[in-house]
Formats: C-alpha cells, sequence, structure tokens
C-alpha cells in the first residue's frame, strides 16, 4: 500500500509540476558551446561548425531527466552567418517531452579596427507531448484490495491535450574583440501558450540571459608552472526566468590541447530564509584533438534539496579550422583566426 501511495504522490507532482511555469535547460559548458546561450554566437567562429551536448539530471533511473542539444553554423559572407540549432528534453519517469527547432542568423557589424557587433534571430517550432492516458487517478486505486482500475470518473484529465506546437522567436547580441566578449539574449519572446489545458492559457515566460568571457595571457609569466600559450579565462552568465533567478561564474586554465575549469551556480537573489548563495560547484574538461573537442563536466549540488546525484554533461564539437577565404581576426578565449 505504502508503494502504492507514493507512486500516486509522484504522479500527481509530475502533472503539477507540467502544468507550472517552465523553466528553460541550462547547460553548465555554455562556455564551450556558446551556441547555447545567444544566436548571436552563430558564426562567431566563421568556418563551419557543429556539435553535439547531452546532459543527464538525477542519473537514478526513473527520475532522470534527459537533455540534448545540437547545433551547425557557418559564416556564408563576410558579414553574414546561418545556422541551425535543436533542444530535446525528456522526463524517463512522466514521459513528458519538449522538444524544439531552430534556424538561426546573425549579422557581423565592425564597430571598430577592435569591435565587432553581433545581432542575431533564432526563428523555430517547438512542440511539447504528455500521454495523459498513463495518469493513475485516485478513484483507479481500490483501497481495500489495492487493485488498478483502468478506468476512471473524471474522462476530462486522461482526454486532455497530448501535443501542443508552437512557434517561438528568440533574439540576442554579441559584442567582442581579441580578448573576449559580452552578450545578452531573450529567449521567448512570441510568449507561446504551453498549457495541456484547452481552457487555460501559459504563455511560457521570457528568458533573459546576459554573459561575458574574458582571456588573459598567463605563459609570458616568469615561471615554469605553465606551458607556452597558457591563458587564464573568465566568465559570467546571469539569467532570469520569472521569478527564477541564477548567475554562473567560472574561472579555467587553457592549455594548448586542454581546458580544466570549475563553475559556481549561485542564487544571488534568494527568495527564502532558505535559500543557498552557492547551489552547485560544477568542475570541467575539455580536450582538443585535430578538429574537434570533447567536454565533460559533473555538477556537485551544495544545498539541502533531498539527496541529489548531481549532473552529467558530455559534449562534441566539430570546427574546420582551415578557411582560406575566412576574414576573421584573433580571438584569445576562442582561439579562432585567418
Amino acid at each position: 500500500m505504502k508503494i502504492i501511495i507514493n507512486y500516486v504522490v509522484l504522479i500527481l507532482l509530475s502533472f503539477f509540476a507540467i502544468e507550472s511555469k517552465a523553466q528553460d535547460p541550462i547547460f553548465t559548458q555554455f562556455t564551450l558551446m556558446p551556441e547555447t546561450l545567444n544566436p548571436g554566437f552563430t558564426g562567431f567562429q566563421y568556418n563551419w561548425r557543429a556539435g553535439l551536448l547531452s546532459r543527464r539530471q538525477w542519473i537514478d533511473g526513473n527520475k532522470a531527466i534527459d537533455t540534448d542539444f545540437g547545433f551547425i553554423n557557418k559564416m556564408v559572407s563576410d558579414h553574414a552567418a546561418i545556422g541551425m540549432t535543436i533542444l530535446n528534453n525528456r522526463e524517463v519517469f512522466t514521459k513528458y517531452n519538449f522538444f524544439q527547432i531552430n534556424m538561426a542568423y546573425s549579422y557581423k557589424v565592425e564597430i571598430d579596427y577592435r569591435w565587432v557587433f553581433r545581432p542575431g534571430i533564432e526563428v523555430g517550432y517547438g512542440r511539447k507531448s504528455f500521454n495523459f492516458k498513463n495518469l493513475l487517478l485516485e478513484d483507479q486505486i481500490n483501497i481495500n484490495t489495492a487493485a488498478i482500475n483502468n478506468t476512471s470518473v473524471d474522462l476530462g484529465v486522461q482526454n486532455q491535450n497530448e501535443n501542443i506546437n508552437f512557434f517561438d522567436i528568440s533574439a540576442g547580441f554579441v559584442i567582442d574583440n581579441e580578448d573576449g566578449w559580452f552578450g545578452l539574449s531573450i529567449k521567448h519572446l512570441t510568449r507561446p501558450n504551453i498549457s495541456f489545458l484547452n481552457e487555460n492559457n501559459i504563455p511560457l515566460d521570457l528568458f533573459f540571459s546576459l554573459h561575458s568571457g574574458y582571456a588573459f595571457d598567463i605563459d609570458g609569466l616568469p615561471s615554469s608552472l605553465f606551458p607556452d600559450k597558457t591563458k587564464l579565462l573568465i566568465n559570467a552568465n546571469y539569467m532570469r526566468q520569472s521569478q527564477f533567478n541564477r548567475l554562473d561564474v567560472g574561472t579555467a586554465l587553457k592549455f594548448e590541447a586542454l581546458t580544466i575549469g570549475v563553475n559556481l551556480v549561485t542564487n544571488p537573489e534568494g527568495k527564502s530564509i532558505n535559500s543557498h548563495l552557492i547551489t552547485s560547484i560544477n568542475p570541467y574538461v575539455s580536450v582538443h584533438f585535430g578538429d574537434f573537442n570533447f567536454g565533460y563536466s559533473y555538477d556537485f549540488n551544495t544545498s539541502k534539496i533531498g539527496r541529489m546525484q548531481g549532473i552529467h554533461e558530455m559534449s562534441l564539437t566539430w570546427q574546420l579550422r582551415f578557411c582560406g577565404t575566412c576574414l576573421a581576426k584573433v580571438n584569445k578565449y576562442y582561439d579562432y583566426s585567418k
């Protein structure tokens, strides 16, 4: 009986979570794959570039939440770049799924010989799906025999829309020079209705992100600790969606073929007395080989919210390094050049 009650509670919690305000997935490796942040990064590194990122939260069986992201982009002229991004988010236990595909465009404007301004836009199609027929309602459970009935008197819940389709637009810009970058993006400008209930209207909340990165050369320091071409990277990413907010700050050592870094996830605007300033510590490593870069990160939870098992992320990025026609300037953070 206790098992059945726990099962019902989990189902109900899952149902209400779907009807609550949705939050966009956030990736630890945003500096390795900046296309997750801002359409202004479309074609940022000029030549053909593509990547895949896979994220698993709460890896223990049915509690897992899996998120995958993929992209491809390229500069197609001296100023214009095009690309495509795909996002898929699914919950193992509830079978809830969120899918979105976007076409991206950015335009490079040279402010002067050092600074470049890159506005960008993403336009796409989104789809949410949830099988309401899998819900187990109270009147389907016989508390005396623990038997489960196949039907319920509340047909309204089990006959809700199982799929929602919507149109979405996001926009942003990036300003960069040879040492670093700064950007701002706003997602879900169309505020699409994401409610599964026909009579409800739940607009998807705007997602704001303010982000930056900077690179320091440290291979010239009078020390034998660091090899040639070593850089110190720093980054920050402030995000807000509805009442939720988050600030990631991080640093990394970038060697010629290896990057080792760590991000701190903070809650700068704690909404309650139980809020934690630092909610997780996220170390990551990336290895560069040829035209490929492999990244791995693990999020260590530091809050007291249950027995969370952390989050694994793996990424693989491909970038064609040689480009005889690309008019690129050197950027220390991402190591692109002519």
